[in-house]
């Protein structure tokens, strides 16, 4: 398989992004738009890029950050790294830790006013050196770097500038592998 992370990149331009200074609110929208105008063909987006004043990807949100960005007790029990946190907890633990802490008791009768107020750039996730690949990088390390980070994504940079210049979906690194399988003679 001698294919390109360029092939199968989301170009920036079809992707969400708002500024570090939106709201939950304005995020959620631009998500929803960007689903919608994506080729249906496709898996959905599943996060937001977050741009600075100088138009520079500085974060990601995800529906994991955004859902966890409305219960603010989770700030409290995220300590370190966020996502290695529900490693190892079984269901029961997880339960009790919901009724002990009291987590979602309001939040969602005050999801509007929380979205409408809630900056980005308080929940946001900014990426980390193994969450970019540049575009001309062969899928193989591709593959590797999101197995080994455990990612969802990769920001794709241009191999000269170093900017970003789209999204490598694991979903769509995927269903590429899922057809070289597919096509074998077995």
């Amino acid at each position: 398989m001698n294919r390109f992370v360029k092939d199968l990149m989301v170009p920036l331009s079809e992707y969400a992004t708002v500024s570090k200074t939106a709201t939950l609110s304005e995020a959620v929208s631009a998500l929803e738009k960007s689903q919608k105008a994506f080729d249906q063909n496709r898996y959905r987006h599943r996060a937001v890029l977050i741009f600075d004043e100088d138009n520079k990807i500085v974060g990601k949100v995800s529906q994991s950050d955004i859902l966890r960005s409305l219960e603010p007790k989770y700030d409290e029990m995220l300590t370190g790294t966020r996502r290695s946190f529900s490693m190892g907890f079984t269901r029961n633990f997880q339960k009790s830790m919901l009724e002990q802490l009291r987590l979602w008791e309001a939040p969602l009768n005050q999801i509007c006013k929380k979205a409408a107020e809630k900056k980005v750039d308080s929940f946001m996730t900014r990426p980390e050196e193994g969450e970019y690949i540049e575009g001309d990088a062969h899928l193989n390390e591709a593959i590797h770097q999101l197995v080994l980070g455990n990612h969802q994504s990769l920001l794709v940079t241009a191999p000269e500038s170093k900017e970003i210049v789209g999204v490598l979906r694991l979903t769509d690194v995927f269903e590429v592998v899922a057809e070289e399988i597919a096509g074998c003679r077995i």
